[in-house]
């Protein structure tokens, strides 16, 4: 038990309701809410392997911990460790791919049925008192859409991305996804390319990564050439939507509405232009963050840390 264990960033994980000991029997554990820069090299004194979710551990920081033998990263991305450079010093960097499936899917479906139904707008009308003065019983201000029959785009269909298919389809939807030249495919998924993706979806949802390709892909452009009564789902990374293009698309109703689940910026800035948008949905980066999935994420944590211990690499991403 003579391995110290030190989770920098313990509150992106843990709302109260996780259990550590998966990890906690794995060697002296302490975990911090959040970690400052400055003080990332003091509670890494002596630290055997460090947890981050977002503490950046680039090629300073990792000079500055030297007792530092593993990395965890509590997410699937590790975009925040310089990984060659870890690697450089035989500093294994693990990840957590697939614990959040269930979870992002999940949300993306909740938005897809939320938009085709409007059910904000319905659910402010029967708060608000717009409902109390209806001279009949419901209301039919707003169109109600079933999703039967519907055309479900797909930008990025890996593991979410096919799972956001395989429960569309189960609704009645026609999933289709983005073919990328050179990629071969074999979940029976129809391939389109971009353009073709735009012009027939009636809910187009993001899942990629953030990389040069996908930075800004969905732009004035895109928007305008989807259908004026379709939707837009970002579950990935909030760069991959220019944010101005689609206050603007919304503002002029060149689409029916959006739903993110990510920003450029997050926390947005107070006063953030979209946020002010008409038929827009927006939750705090929370599509992953499923009690089952953040134990899962935990346990898996655990497994990776288990295997760097008994010398064997689990989920290791940097060789």
């Amino acid at each position: 038990m003579g391995n110290k264990i030190v989770f920098l960033d313990a509150s992106t994980v843990d709302y109260g309701d996780i259990d550590f000991s998966p990890i906690e029997k794995l060697g002296d554990f302490t975990a911090h809410d959040l970690t400052a820069p400055k003080d990332v090299p003091g509670r890494c004194e002596n630290a055997s392997v460090v947890i981050t979710n977002k503490v950046v551990f680039d090629r300073a920081m990792i000079g500055l911990c030297p007792s530092v033998k593993c990395i965890a990263a509590a997410a699937t991305g590790y975009n925040v460790i310089d990984v060659e450079f870890a690697a450089s010093r035989g500093i294994p960097v693990s990840n957590v791919p697939g614990y959040s499936t269930s979870s992002v899917a999940q949300l993306t479906v909740t938005f897809i049925l939320a938009l085709a139904s409007n059910l904000m707008k319905y659910n402010d009308a029967s708060l608000n008192g717009a409902w109390s003065a209806s001279p009949i019983f419901t209301m039919g201000t707003w169109p109600f859409a079933e999703v039967r029959g519907k055309t479900l785009g797909i930008l990025g269909c890996g593991a979410i991305g096919s799972e956001v298919a395989r429960l569309g389809q189960a609704f009645g939807m026609n999933a289709v996804a983005l073919a990328r030249e050179g990629e071969r495919y074999g979940n029976g998924i129809e391939r389109l390319s971009l353009a073709e993706i735009a012009a027939c979806s009636d809910f187009v949802c993001v899942h990629m990564p953030l990389t040069d390709y996908s930075r800004g892909l969905i732009d004035s452009r895109f928007l305008g050439m989807m259908k004026p009564t379709a939707f837009l789902i970002n579950m990935a990374r909030g760069p991959i939507v220019d944010q101005a293009a689609l206050k603007s698309a919304l503002e002029n109703g060149v689409i029916a509405g959006a739903a993110l689940d990510v920003m450029a910026k997050e926390p947005p800035d107070r006063g953030e232009p979209l946020l002010a948008a008409p038929n827009l949905i927006v939750t705090p980066h929370i599509g992953w963050a499923s009690l089952e999935s953040r134990r899962r994420l935990v346990d898996e944590i655990a497994g990776n840390i288990a295997a760097f211990l008994r010398g064997e690499r689990r989920n290791v991403v940097n060789g």
